[in-house]
């Protein structure tokens, strides 16, 4: 009887963690390299955007907007409301009507050196936009379009495995530039 007391206290605390807190998630592809490699174990913050919007420069997990059973990682780089354009391997922001736009500053992350598209995209209030970081190999908004904030799962918070690369990510501070 006390092993099943014991049964009964474990999934009562494990199930809503589980559940409701934080997720585990296994990279699939090369889309991120080089900050997240093929097979590595990530634990998923679910909560955090729960009391807040996602910010620019976090690493997200959501449901991939054409397949909600497939979960996709990538970077957010363009949030409600705002105009991206990718002109010449650069991507640019523009924060409101008539602004002039900012340039991203993407070398602390970027494993090649250019985006790949001239394109512009509207983002709605609902959604954001996300790049892969490595981006001749990503799926990402550039062919799907922005993604829906009720796709998001939740934020990359810990690297778990290997563990030689075990780490703690916190929200970036990023910038823009001129």
């Amino acid at each position: 009887m006390e092993l099943v007391h014991i049964i009964v206290v474990s999934l009562a605390i494990v199930i809503p963690i589980r559940y409701f807190l934080v997720q585990p998630f296994y990279v699939k592809g090369a889309s991120m390299e080089p900050n997240f490699y093929d097979n590595e174990y990530l634990i998923i913050d679910e909560l955090s955007f729960r009391i807040r919007e996602p910010k620019r420069g976090e690493i997200i997990v959501f449901k991939y907007p054409n397949d909600p059973s497939q979960y996709f990682i990538k970077r957010v780089i363009g949030l409600p409301g705002e105009t991206v354009e990718i002109k010449e391997g650069r991507v640019r922001i523009y924060t409101n009507e008539g602004s002039v736009g900012y340039y991203l500053n993407e070398g602390q992350y970027l494993s090649h050196g250019e985006t790949f598209a001239d394109k512009k995209f509207q983002i709605g209030q609902n959604e954001y936009f996300v790049l892969g970081d490595n981006r001749p190999a990503s799926l990402d908004s550039r062919i799907f379009g922005p993604v829906e904030d009720k796709l998001i799962v939740g934020r990359v918070w810990l690297r778990g495995w290997p563990l030689s690369k075990f780490r703690i990510f916190q929200t970036p501070d990023y910038n823009l530039i001129n």
